[in-house]
């Protein structure tokens, strides 16, 4: 199925945005690598990269000064799918949603498709569904799709994939995931490639914000604190290595 792309930057402090967000910076600092849209032969992608990532407690607090908003609910977005139909994100309204931006020139994206379809399988009790939305063209898409037996949706962001990026407060980055519960709030969004560690985090505390024993703020603030510990953290290495 189908995705799209981005907005204007405005200074933010962890108290000042209602809404508490754990954002992580793909940058070397981080240990992280990060892939800008800069194919300067695909006509919807350019290489601008992001002044800075929205500021939350689970950045250091000199790290992003400047960001867009990220909404406080998954906008409803209409992408076209493999399929050929539109597709809008309020179709998986009533489940714990993961939704990832990727495309299939960008490396980490690739190396996080295992793991995404992995967590979906062993997730699927708690009706955790995973979109893709793709800033790519539709046939290597389609044929990528296919090669990799992805077994969840994914949409096309070839036209309206910035613009879809940007509905969530982001720029020309990638890859990134929105992690948001049942009732379509968003509790975090990850910049750069996911780890199984920080999804498995991520998805607890949104099945207890599901189950009524967690507060959103409370999630929020949990998934900050445990994500910051991490990141302060060095990088591990070698085999034993998470992932």
């Amino acid at each position: 199925m189908t995705g799209s792309s981005p907005g204007a930057a405005r200074p933010a402090t962890a108290r000042d945005v209602s809404l508490s967000v754990v954002v992580l910076i793909a940058a070397l600092a981080c240990g992280y690598g990060y892939y800008r849209f800069s194919r300067p032969h695909h006509p919807t992608l350019y290489a601008t990269p992001p002044a800075a990532v929205i500021r939350s407690a689970a950045v250091a607090p000199d790290a992003a000064p400047v960001a867009r908003k990220i909404p406080e609910r998954i906008p409803d977005l209409a992408l076209p799918g493999l399929d050929g139909a539109s597709h809008r994100l309020s179709e998986w309204s009533g489940h714990p949603l993961l939704i990832n931006f990727w495309a299939t020139w960008c490396e980490p994206c690739r190396r996080e498709i295992p793991l995404l379809k992995s967590i979906r399988s062993e997730h699927v009790a708690k009706k955790l569904e995973i979109v893709g939305i793709a800033i790519d063209y539709r046939d290597l898409v389609r044929k990528y799709v296919a090669d990799n037996r992805m077994s969840y949706p994914v949409l096309l962001g070839e036209h309206g994939g910035l613009e879809a990026a940007a509905a969530f407060g982001m720029d020309t980055i990638l890859p990134f995931s929105v992690f948001a519960d049942a009732g379509g709030r968003v509790v975090a969004l990850r910049v750069g490639e996911l780890h199984r560690d920080e999804a498995e985090l991520i998805l607890d505390r949104i099945s207890k914000l599901d189950s009524g024993s967690l507060s959103l703020q409370t999630a929020r603030d949990e998934i900050s604190a445990a994500i910051a510990s991490r990141a302060a953290l060095p990088p591990a290495s070698g085999p034993g290595a998470a992932q």
